[in-house]
């Protein structure tokens, strides 16, 4: 996988948002793998590792314990922290000259087989050999990483010998070349008649990759403000350079860049790390001697004044506006990011200028009405050597370029003047205390991508985590120097001759040059192969075809037994209570860690129609237009001052046992530190009971913010949005998903962007409050610690009294809905009179499903395709069958066709929660051929072409889903949500395991074939010529 610079601001404590881990502990009970970390000694020798350092880090709960390997000088970093979700990873300083993406197709090579382990494709069999709760390799601008989670010791040790093997010892075999990076190749393999056309994994993914014209944007100005080194090629490779990789350079590239000395390994969490230096020395680094990699990154020669440069993308089909397809940036080279402590306040200073409606360039910028959003990579960006700073527009016509770089600078002169506000410098801290609380499930994951890139340029990883000592000086500083921040602003962009201004504009014919090049550089390929090449290529396209098509023997890999899974899961202890006389809430006592966090679900039921497709809208800016006395800037003030987030969300929720059944609403969802609930609270009673719906010039910044995102997000998302629509006429929730969620919603953004007078839109969310917000309808939850929950429940009892009631009931506008009960369990309690959740859920007895085949033509050099079936849902003894059976489909038989054979970057098939079985792909080259996969891949299953460790390896990969680890703050959401109990879940959770070869073959037949149950098709791309004259297909 090829990272790339980002969409959103890119400070680097954002990393660590979201990201703090499941804290198993009780708040005050002890640490015992941090404990026997703090045992270690500096110069102690542990299996062929010095101790170089042992800190505590109590602001993050762990021990960082540095050392390194004696013999090849490997640096090893491990951060001991009581969290079951062990993390590994290995990484290598990967510094490309080229943009034949040389680091891209060797990350994808490595794992096809190595010494130890040769079957083709290792890494993906070991996704259904193992418990993993993450399993990945990334290549980033200047390093390639490798890393894998799971929470079973045994499991730890079988993927580490993989991971060690795949990177040091791989086999690199050149079919293995040919199908991962490029090939020529006859468009059919077997018929030499067909032509030659290149194909290949990689190829395609960049080629799908560069359909983002955001990404074509930050690659670029990485580009151009790093010209001198590694920074100005692209690592991911450039599609029309990648044909010029060849496989000697491929091997070159692995033995300069994939030794020890060139290495830094990282381990997290609970496991003891001896365990982990004997594996690492044994298996790899014992075989290797000290060498000097010269692979470091040199510093950027500093430029002596500004420079330009304008280049071109696609146009965008779904932009609002087609004449203001332009965007600018203005960007500044920034220092070393391994000075760590002028990094953190660089990146504090980004957040300062560029984040949310206080901050001085959104008022300059966002609010000129000259764009719709910033423009890509906005902000401190620290993912290279010398970090840089980028501001600017995207969504503006070509002659406002000027405009928007004046305003650029002139924000900077009244920063310098001004300042910044004590409450917006106070917001920021509070932020990151809240973001070193907040704890999910990833946090090991999220500390290697934290200290990845300062790590990989020598800088002091344990520094760079040590952010209560940032914090401090950051505050001294301040302190003693009042003006420290306008400081900087003139020494790093005021007084910076490294300064680029980059502007990119649509071109009406950018596909089609980038597809002449490409058959240009195709014919001189082909042009210059004499008739014994081209008859080696015919037989090399026939060997690969055949290597794949062939059943593997994977016996050499190590897997976990289906033995190994734990037979029942831990169940989840629950309160439910009504409040204030008739509202449901569900209390779960957590370690959250001195937070909590609140959620609300209110109905849609009495929604009129003609509201529905508007309510994401109403969502989206419900917490940013002001409410009460606060205007939006003073309630964007507040939010930061006193929550973690407030978020507004439609749900559309399916039933656990009737497909034609689902429940819709709004999901109201927050957090805060313990001393902050009263405000929290009383933020959410002033935005149910006075939202502003005033500031109409805000809205319509909004509006324009929320176009551009949809549309950006096409790229990444297509599959997404194909497999949206395919299961639109399967169900009655599906047209609801899909107004809400699918193109339908892209489509209609762009005609409200559009519009000259958007007060009419406005004028509709009145309307939709006195449907929405309000407690008809309403349930509550709370996760807290034991200590804090009769606060809690003091605080949502007044919040919920606060709140309107219809003064007369409302019908639903659909007449026939189900009031059901969440099913309680043993782990449920309920207060007073046998309290709990009802559920008040739509259902369509006369609703028949019909088969729809649609066309989305998008200027896209590849295709997202999705097939969705419907079948059963959760409670149906069939669907754990089911579900097991898309594992299968897609580990032995889809990821063949589609993505070894096909060059899709990915696909294959899943269940869905409501049964909808959806068959996929992404960034792929073929549309129809695919949808013959599909076809191929039900027959197949139906005739039973699959082992009982086949299925016991799905099994492995489904329960490495069912038992992922969830995080104090979403504990209980499946009963407050869905009304699933744990007895439901310990129920499929047996169904699961009886799931055998008969029941396979069984559902297969009963519901995929066609005829048996209703289909649906979409496709995202390219024009198909096949399809344009087939009058079954809907093109749009």
């Amino acid at each position: 996988m090829w990272r790339c610079g980002g969409r959103r601001v890119r400070e680097a404590l954002q990393r660590l948002r979201g990201c703090s881990t499941q804290h198993r502990v009780w708040r005050g009970m002890s640490n015992p793998a941090c404990e026997r970390a703090l045992q270690y000694k500096v110069g102690e020798k542990i299996h062929g590792f010095t101790v170089n350092q042992v800190t505590s880090i109590p602001e993050l709960f762990l021990t960082a314990v540095k050392l390194s390997h004696d013999n090849t000088g490997a640096r090893y970093l491990h951060l001991a922290r009581e969290d079951t979700n062990n993390v590994f990873s290995v990484q290598f300083r990967t510094t490309p000259m080229d943009s034949t993406g040389v680091p891209h197709v060797l990350e994808h090579t490595v794992l096809c087989g190595s010494q130890k382990y040769p079957c083709r494709d290792p890494f993906f069999k070991m996704l259904n050999r193992s418990l993993s709760t993450f399993m990945n390799a990334f290549t980033a601008s200047d390093f390639t990483q490798y890393p894998f989670s799971t929470q079973n010791h045994k499991d730890f040790q079988n993927l580490l010998s993989v991971y060690l093997d795949a990177t040091f010892f791989p086999c690199l075999r050149e079919l293995d070349f040919w199908q991962e990076g490029w090939r020529l190749e006859h468009e059919d393999p077997s018929d030499p008649q067909t032509p030659l056309i290149f194909k290949g994994v990689v190829f395609n993914e960049m080629k799908g990759a560069f359909t983002d014209n955001e990404r074509i944007f930050s690659q670029h100005l990485q580009n151009k403000i790093l010209p001198d080194h590694t920074y100005s090629v692209i690592s991911g490779g450039d599609p029309l350079c990648i044909p010029e990789l060849t496989w000697e350079q491929l091997k070159q590239f692995h033995a300069t860049h994939y030794h020890p000395s060139n290495a830094r390994f990282f381990t997290y969490g609970n496991f003891q790390l001896e365990q982990h230096l004997r594996q690492i020395h044994e298996e790899a680094l014992s075989k290797f001697q000290k060498i000097e990699p010269n692979t470091a990154v040199p510093a950027q020669k500093h430029w002596d004044k500004p420079r330009e440069f304008q280049i071109t993308c696609g146009p965008h089909s779904l932009a609002a506006n087609t004449s203001k397809q332009t965007m600018v940036s203005v960007s500044f080279l920034l220092p070393d990011i391994t000075d760590t402590f002028e990094a953190f306040t660089l990146s504090l200073l980004s957040s300062l200028l560029v984040a949310g409606p206080n901050s001085p360039f959104y008022k300059a910028l966002i609010e000129s009405g000259l764009g719709t959003d910033f423009s890509p990579d906005v902000g401190y960006n620290g993912n290279t050597r010398e970090a840089y700073f980028s501001v600017g527009l995207q969504g503006i016509a070509e002659k406002d370029i000027q405009k928007v770089r004046d305003l650029v600078d002139s924000t900077f002169d009244e920063v310098v003047e001004k300042g910044f506000e004590d409450d917006q410098i106070e917001a920021l801290l509070h932020k990151i205390e809240i973001q070193m609380k907040h704890q999910s499930t990833s946090f090991g994951r999220a500390l290697i991508s934290y200290v990845a890139s300062c790590w990989n340029h020598d800088g002091d990883p344990v520094e760079l985590l040590q952010l209560g000592n940032q914090l401090t000086k950051f505050r001294q500083c301040l302190k003693e120097n009042p003006k420290f921040l306008q400081e900087k602003v003139k020494q790093y962009f005021m007084n910076n001759q490294h300064k680029l201004t980059l502007s990119m504009k649509p071109d009406d014919k950018y596909y089609e040059k980038q597809t002449q090049i490409e058959t240009e550089k195709l014919k001189q390929k082909v042009d210059s192969l004499s008739p014994e090449d081209k008859q080696q290529i015919y037989e090399k396209g026939l060997e690969l075809r055949s290597q794949q098509s062939k059943p593997q023997d994977a016996s050499c890999l190590p897997a976990l037994k289906v033995s190994d899974i734990e037979p029942s899961m831990p169940f989840t202890s629950l309160d439910v209570a009504l409040t204030a006389g008739e509202i449901p809430v569900q209390y779960c006592a957590q370690p959250t860690n001195g937070l909590v966090y609140f959620r609300a679900f209110s109905s849609l039921n009495t929604l009129p129609e003609e509201l529905r497709p508007y309510v994401p809208l109403f969502c989206s800016v419900l917490t940013k237009l002001g409410c009460g006395t606060l205007n939006y800037r003073e309630l964007a003030q507040q939010l930061e001052l006193k929550t973690g987030d407030m978020t507004v969300s439609p749900h559309v929720l399916p039933d656990e046992s009737n497909p034609d059944t689902y429940e819709q609403g709004v999901l109201f969802s927050s957090f805060c530190l313990n001393r902050n609930l009263p405000d929290m609270m009383h933020l959410w009673s002033e935005i149910f009971n006075n939202p502003s719906f005033e500031e109409d010039e805000h809205f319509k910044v909004l509006v324009k913010m929320t176009a551009q995102e949809l549309s950006n997000g096409i790229p990444d998302s297509g599959h997404f949005y194909a497999t949206l629509r395919a299961s639109r006429t399967l169900t009655p929730a599906g047209d609801l998903q899909e107004t809400f969620s699918g193109m339908n919603q892209v489509r209609l953004m762009k005609r409200i962007a559009e519009m000259t007078d958007i007060k009419p839109i406005l004028r509709k969310f009145p309307r939709i409050k006195k449907h929405v917000l309000n407690c008809d309808n309403m349930r509550c939850s709370v996760n807290a610690t034991p200590q804090q929950m009769s606060q809690a429940e003091k605080e949502v009892e007044k919040f919920i009294r606060s709140l309107g009631r219809s003064k007369k009931e409302r019908k639903p506008v659909r007449p026939h809905v189900v009031e059901k009960p969440a099913h309680s369990g043993s782990g449920e309690r309920a207060h007073g009179n046998g309290s709990q959740i009802i559920r008040k859920l739509i259902t369509d007895p006369t609703f028949k499903p019909c088969q729809i085949k649609t066309h989305f033509q998008l200027p896209f050099p590849v295709y997202y395709v999705g097939e969705c079936i419907r079948t059963v849902p959760y409670v149906h003894p069939d669907h754990a069958s089911l579900r097991i059976l898309a594992r299968v489909m897609t580990a032995k038989f889809l990821h063949t066709e589609i993505r070894e054979k096909g060059g899709a970057y990915g696909g294959g098939a899943k269940l869905n929660y409501n049964g909808i079985f959806t068959f996929y792909s992404y960034r792929d080259p073929n549309s129809i051929e695919t949808l013959q996969s599909f076809e191929k891949a039900i027959d197949w299953a139906k005739s039973g072409k699959f082992t009982e460790q086949d299925i016991d390896e799905a099994k492995l990969s489904v329960f490495s889903a069912v038992d992922a680890p969830v995080a104090p703050s979403d504990k209980g959401m499946d009963h407050f949500l869905l009304g699933l109990s744990d007895e439901m879940k310990q129920t499929h959770r047996e169904q699961l395991f009886a799931v055998s070869h008969d029941k396979l073959v069984a559902v297969s037949n009963e519901y995929l074939g066609i005829g048996k149950s209703t289909h649906g098709l979409a496709i995202l791309g390219p024009e198909i010529a096949k399809i344009a004259k087939d009058p079954s297909w809907i093109i749009r």
